[in-house]
């Protein structure tokens, strides 16, 4: 299975867009899917469910920063290869759904308790997420 089809598959299964994108790719650098699911849990519904930035989105920066981020801090090292990668990531995807925010995505706002309990009866998130789960992971895939 790819690591695209294992994160549409992991969000199915009733874990959030960002633990659903980074345990697919936390492994191959050494991140177990238990801590993966962990360190990912707040992020997803638009971090904290809060409707902000997508969770598939946040999860495709923690795995870029799995491959980029900076480990030491005496200067040898810059940000340069992370940064540019997210911003590389971040066009990709708005040129796909046309935002990285989750309300902006979904066409509502998760953070409306009553709004969010009419779209859950609709099957919205459903619909809609595990594409844009699908595709962070083929991005985040092609820039690592």
């Amino acid at each position: 299975m790819s690591k695209t089809e294992d994160a549409r598959a992991t969000f199915r299964k009733g874990f959030n867009c960002s633990q659903a994108v980074l345990s697919s790719f936390g492994e191959e650098f050494g991140l177990d899917p238990i801590m993966a699911y962990k360190v990912a849990a707040a992020f997803g519904g638009g971090m904290g469910h809060m409707g902000e930035t997508c969770g598939a989105v946040t999860g495709a920066f923690m795995v870029i920063g799995l491959k980029y981020g900076l480990t030491v801090s005496d200067g040898s090292q810059s940000h340069k290869e992370a940064f540019s990668a997210v911003q590389d990531f971040v066009e990709q995807f708005k040129s796909r759904h046309g935002s990285i925010v989750c309300r902006d995505l979904l066409g509502f706002d998760i953070n409306d308790r009553t709004v969010f309990r009419e779209a859950m009866k609709q099957g919205i998130p459903q619909k809609i997420c595990p594409k844009l789960v699908q595709d962070a992971a083929e991005i985040v895939e092609t820039l690592i």
